[in-house]
């Protein structure tokens, strides 16, 4: 069984968006720990509302490139489109951070809320 802290992010009816990756996530995986969710400021030149982020830690059968595809399968069927500008709003935004305690997204180093997030889950992870 393999464990991996996966990012949530939304700015476009962040709090209807993020409750159903959550609903989502909960029955396609084992939930085992949430972290609090925090406003945050967009990150690029779009002027755009604030985010709302936080993370779920999950236990899952699926390798890190299979959970990839499966979480860009539920952003897609919360309205993310690939044609979304890289720092625009989302509908959601669904990130494997920490895959069996490997940080595998470097916005854990890049972003404090990020790292927040992670080590509220993992406090003991070593990075």
């Amino acid at each position: 069984m393999n464990t991996a802290v996966i990012g949530l992010g939304s700015n476009i009816s962040p709090q209807k968006n993020i409750k159903a990756a959550q609903d989502i996530l909960s029955k396609e995986f084992n939930v085992l720990a949430e972290s609090k969710f925090t406003k945050t400021k967009p990150v690029g030149p779009i002027k755009q509302p604030d985010f709302l982020n936080g993370a779920v830690l999950i236990s899952t059968d699926l390798n890190q490139q299979k959970l990839k595809s499966k979480l860009a399968k539920i952003e897609k069927k919360l309205g993310r489109t690939s044609l979304t500008h890289h720092f625009g709003p989302r509908t959601i935004d669904l990130d494997i951070l920490i895959f069996n305690g490997r940080v595998v997204e470097d916005d854990f180093y890049e972003r404090d809320f990020v790292r927040k997030s992670v080590l509220e889950l993992l406090p003991d992870l070593k990075y």
